[in-house]
């Protein structure tokens, strides 16, 4: 999701948040992402990865406090993987936000698996203790075959590994998966292998989000040459379906109402996940005996949004 800001606060290119920091300060403090190669993702081609110098950031924050005052409880810090950032730079920057914003609450940030691999454990535990509280992560899929087609970076393990660390340093991980991302060719597997890799990372907040490809990006260039073939809106049903039979995770938020979900459901896990399993069968019924139906029941193409 994106925003468009009046103010000149430095920003750099569209800015991407997740839609749960939408009354959250963005701060931008890195620009682009450093991978920047994920098969399926277009949100940074057009831009080459850099992190902010401490001046630049710092002029930020004075010029957000400013705007917006001293009472600002909640900041995000962009673009695609601020995660990455040196961990000394990414402490001075924890520490004056906590020191122009007295109230702050929490800060977040986005991350990538390679970024998590490449700090050490006590890194994390220094960066939760001076103020980051959450990291989103985009796991996208358990699938090794999947993750290497979509050049995510790192197989399942890894994905495990990187994931655990973050959690076991205090910080709370919010992470993503992507319905559809294997096709057909690969639904199923995808679905309970990603299953398998959530119950190993085992994390407090889970959105999948469903397949949309973007032009431009090498998986629609698969796609026009007909070797991606994408899940139908039931197909993707089935999919999350298959994939939230198989979860078992101890205590998480549970969240598929982004816009690209054809269907909006959610709850807590394990707490819920017998009635979202019941709510997806009866509709996923109703829809194979009549296809007519798909139309009411399932959120249109043109209101799908990334």
């Amino acid at each position: 999701m994106f925003e468009q800001y009046p103010f000149d606060l430095g920003y750099e290119g569209t800015i991407w948040r997740p839609p749960s920091e939408a009354k959250s300060l963005i701060i931008q403090a890195t620009v682009g992402c450093s991978w920047n190669a994920c098969t399926f993702c277009g949100n940074y081609r057009d831009r080459k990865f850099r992190v902010k110098s401490l001046d630049e950031i710092k002029r930020s924050i004075k010029l957000a406090k400013m705007l917006y005052g001293s009472y600002v409880r909640r900041v995000f810090l962009a673009d695609g993987n601020a995660l990455v950032m040196p961990t000394d730079l990414m402490i001075e920057v924890l520490d004056l936000l906590k020191k122009e914003f007295p109230m702050l609450e929490r800060v977040s940030c986005y991350g990538g698996p390679r970024d998590s691999l490449g700090k050490s454990l006590s890194e994390l535990k220094e960066l939760y203790e001076h103020g980051l509280k959450l990291v989103y992560l985009g796991v996208e899929s358990g699938d090794d075959v999947v993750l290497k087609k979509v050049n995510k970076g790192v197989n399942s393990s890894q994905m495990i590994e990187a994931c655990r660390k973050i959690i076991d340093s205090g910080i709370k991980l919010s992470v993503t998966v992507i319905l559809g991302l294997g096709g057909r060719e690969r639904s199923h597997q995808h679905a309970v292998e990603t299953a398998r890799v959530l119950n190993a990372i085992d994390p407090q907040y889970l959105a999948p989000l469903t397949l949309m490809i973007v032009p431009g990006t090498p998986l629609h260039r698969e796609y026009l040459k007909g070797a991606f073939k994408p899940l139908t809106p039931l197909e993707t049903l089935i999919e999350l379906k298959t994939m939230i039979e198989r979860l078992e995770l101890t205590n998480c938020i549970f969240r598929c109402n982004h816009a690209s979900n054809y269907l909006a459901i959610g709850g807590t896990l394990p707490d819920d996940k017998e009635d979202m399993v019941e709510l997806l069968s009866k509709v996923i019924e109703k829809i194979s005996s009549r296809p007519e139906l798909e139309k009411k029941m399932l959120r249109p193409e043109y209101l799908r949004a990334l």
